[in-house]
């Protein structure tokens, strides 16, 4: 990547597919949004780019790509797939943006809270924030990501649930329990069974609080 192309990913601003950061003050939290990109499209992380989008470089790109690299081997599980380019500022070409491309993920990444944890955390990014993943969003990833085939009956309960989402645009675990009178696990594992199947598609609140809706609206 040359700083033209820099630059006009840059002017997009910050998205689903785009983070910038100016500084690897907290390595830890930049490396919770690299999983988060991973687990949702993937994309690109830019260090070195103010919030305003103005790209000023960092001024030790050697210890920051180390801080980097020592941070994302710590606090990712399974490592993140990922490409490092490290390109010039057009003011001052020894201030260098570290552009990381992360790669789209193929499996379920986690990030830990301590580099002693076991597992971790799921997080996902939507529009231009990444937040921790509710259970449902969890288990519906988990689910896509070992390729699992997914049945479902259509029951009652089933029913209820599409002939409200045909008047509403979207329904939460705890208003499809409270609507069918069954409990909130039950809620939930019907829903995720749905989305799994493609019927519904889950749209993840940073509340935890997860919206679902018709994946696509009937005619």
């Amino acid at each position: 990547m040359d700083f033209d192309e820099l630059r006009r990913l840059v002017k997009r601003g910050e998205g689903q597919h785009t983070e910038f950061k100016l500084k690897a003050t907290h390595p830890e939290k930049i490396v919770r949004g690299m999983v988060a990109l991973a687990n949702s499209e993937g994309g690109w992380l830019f260090l070195g780019v103010d919030d305003d989008r103005l790209i000023k470089g960092v001024k030790f790109p050697v210890e920051d790509e180390y801080v980097m690299l020592k941070a994302i081997n710590e606090y990712t599980s399974p490592l993140l797939h990922y490409t490092l380019e490290r390109i010039p500022t057009e003011e001052n070409p020894e201030r260098e943006v570290l552009a990381f491309h992360i790669a789209k993920a193929t499996e379920l990444h986690y990030f830990k809270d301590n580099p002693t944890e076991r597992k971790g955390k799921v997080y996902v990014r939507v529009q231009d924030k990444s937040f921790k993943a509710s259970l449902e969003m969890w288990e519906i990833l988990k689910i896509k990501f070992k390729n699992k085939s997914v049945k479902f009956s259509y029951g009652e309960n089933e029913k209820l649930l599409l002939q409200y989402l045909e008047k509403n645009k979207h329904i939460t675990v705890g208003e499809f329990a409270a609507l069918a009178h069954i409990s909130r696990s039950k809620a939930s594992k019907t829903l995720i069974i749905l989305t799994a199947s493609s019927v519904l598609k889950i749209l993840p609140q940073e509340s935890g609080t997860d919206f679902f809706e018709f994946n696509e609206m009937p005619v």
